[in-house]
């Protein structure tokens, strides 16, 4: 055991000397998670939040500021110009415009552009920007109609405002549970794509290169097994794996703001039987390869196939049948699926049973193979 343990610390400093291979570790998976982030936003993702409009108020009668609660009850936040860096749409409201409305004229408000904002989101600001005139125009054609001869006030039109909507809409997903979607979907499928990859590349090229080396051989000369061997090369790229999910899981909840909830100390379970299964296999491939080059193609294809067909690159609700089926046929696809069930499904660990046995079955297979393979 303590053979193991040592050839595992010093093949987690070897890996981490490596500067390059630090941008591989690190860098490349967090930009990976805001580009797949963005690409797949949807529901729940970045592109849902609120939009900002900059308002420029101009009027100091009380249908200005009736007018700026209504945009706030259509989900719309309100930014002063002083602020105004994330605002998507720019509405100005003229000096008479309560004035005009009270002495029953027509009472308007202007658009502008914000520099920088895309016409999808404009779009929706203005949408809202809409819909929160027609609910205050409602709300004064009501005061008009219950007393044509008292003027609105603004207690009236506020209490018109506050009080519980006659219709409520309520939206739902028709299925059991949402697509994944945004970060919390990108996040899982960078974890499981670049925890593979780094360790199939990493797992192979060492153990053929030692093999090549000598390095394997003079091993075995010391009073070790051969399984002791094996099981430090495994760790050692397990420990590896732990660095790059720590990291990631970071950069995550401080960068990307994905809530792990409860599901933080399942999120480590499943990864670290994932990061078993993968270590096994990369131990497998550098047994069976006995070329370096040859073996950093045959990972980086293999972990990028397994990728697509695990569901790391999109949803696996939005493929076909066979292609979910195939997806839980390899590795990938379960560990998706654990990882989308604890931080995009928000369940608990038990939700994540099934998927931890398959992946342990997984482990068992590549670990009893990478034995069975293993040359020194």
């Amino acid at each position: 055991m303590n053979a193991a343990l040592l050839i595992g610390h010093n093949d987690l400093r070897l890996f981490l000397r490596n500067r390059s291979s630090l941008i591989w570790l690190f860098a490349v998976p967090v930009m990976f998670v805001y580009f797949m982030g963005f690409a797949n936003r949807g529901p729940g993702g970045p592109a849902s939040a609120s939009p900002a409009v900059l308002v420029e108020n101009h009027d100091t009668g009380f249908l200005g500021a009736s007018f700026l609660d209504a945009l706030g009850a259509q989900g719309l936040r309100i930014l002063a110009p002083t602020n105004a860096a994330d605002a998507r749409r720019g509405v100005r409201v003229p000096p008479d415009f309560s004035a005009n409305i009270l002495s029953g004229r027509q009472g308007t408000v202007e658009f502008f552009s914000v520099a920088g904002s895309g016409d999808a989101a404009a779009a929706l600001v203005e949408l809202r920007v809409v819909r929160a005139l027609i609910a205050l125009n409602s709300d004064l054609i009501e005061l008009g109609t219950a007393d044509a001869n008292a003027p609105p006030t603004a207690d009236a039109v506020r209490a018109l405002q506050q009080r519980p909507p006659a219709v409520e809409l309520r939206t739902r997903h028709a299925g059991r549970k949402p697509i994944p979607a945004g970060f919390n979907f990108s996040l899982p499928g960078v974890l499981v794509m670049y925890v593979l990859m780094n360790l199939l590349i990493f797992g192979g090229t060492t153990v053929a290169s030692e093999r090549q080396s000598g390095v394997l051989r003079r091993l075995t000369v010391h009073p070790m097994s051969r399984s002791a061997l094996i099981a430090g090369k495994v760790y050692g790229l397990m420990l590896l794996a732990a660095v790059q999910v720590a990291v990631l899981l970071l950069a995550g909840r401080f960068l990307f703001h994905v809530n792990f909830g409860d599901s933080l100390g399942g999120i480590v379970v499943v990864m670290l039987v994932y990061s078993w299964v993968a270590s096994s296999l990369g131990v497998l491939v550098g047994s069976l390869v006995r070329a370096e080059d040859k073996v950093i193609g045959i990972c980086l294809l293999a972990s990028l196939v397994m990728a697509a067909l695990g569901g790391c690159w999109w949803p696996l609700e939005v493929v076909p049948d066979f292609a979910r089926i195939l997806a839980h046929s390899i590795p990938t696809g379960w560990a998706m699926d654990a990882l989308n069930r604890l931080i995009t499904f928000g369940g608990g660990l038990a939700d994540a049973t099934l998927p931890l046995a398959m992946l342990a079955g997984f482990g068992l297979a590549a670990n009893g193979l990478a034995a069975r393979f293993f040359r020194a």
